[in-house]
């Protein structure tokens, strides 16, 4: 719980530095790289080739899968609760988490979907960050991944770590990384296709 508040403070200081005008450039990129970077060094420090090895079960490797369809299902059933046409409300979600590409995509066929695709994207990511401590207690470190979609290999690895256990971290990287190879791949497909019909 203290974590999340921390994490939630954070965020609030941001936005007010943001507010204040004050400019982060290339910082947010450069932070990613290191936080990537610190992450590698504790897993070659203390992982083991075999502790790697086991990380990498079918089961591990669907999660992805499982997690993207999860995703579009759900944005089946958002889009008819929120009374968004599906041909946009699936685009939309099958960004699982990277906004700073599902956003730009889909505003070159539509600016208000463009938004949409930012912001609910941006959403799940801080969602990520707030409820992955509460959903790995409650449905387990491992399927809980599944709600960072494609930013646990990044932004949101060092929640998942601190709060799965660094077992989890291969498995964490791993899924957002097969998302990440998915996702520039889908989301242009499926915004053709809701931009033509």
């Amino acid at each position: 719980m203290k974590v999340t508040v921390v994490v939630i403070a954070s965020l609030i200081a941001g936005y007010i530095l943001g507010k204040m005008g004050v400019k982060a450039g290339e910082l947010y990129e450069l932070t990613l790289y290191l936080l990537i970077f610190i992450i590698g060094f504790d897993i070659g420090l203390h992982g083991r080739w075999a502790d790697i090895k086991k990380s990498l079960s079918v089961k591990s490797l669907l999660l992805p899968i499982a997690t993207l369809i999860g995703s579009l299902i759900g944005g089946v059933i958002g889009g008819i609760i929120l009374n968004i046409p599906l041909k946009w409300a699936i685009p939309v979600v099958a960004g699982v988490g990277w906004y700073s590409l599902t956003g730009p995509i889909l505003a070159q066929y539509s600016a208000f979907y463009g938004i949409i695709g930012f912001l609910a994207n941006f959403l799940r990511e801080v969602f990520t960050v707030i409820l992955y401590p509460f959903f790995a207690n409650m449905f387990g470190k491992e399927p809980s991944i599944s709600i960072g979609g494609a930013t646990t290999m990044d932004s949101t690895l060092p929640i998942i770590t601190k709060f799965g256990g660094k077992e989890i971290t291969m498995i964490a990287f791993i899924h957002g990384f097969i998302l990440s190879l998915i996702v520039p791949v889908i989301v242009p497909f499926l915004a053709s296709i809701a931009a033509g019909g």
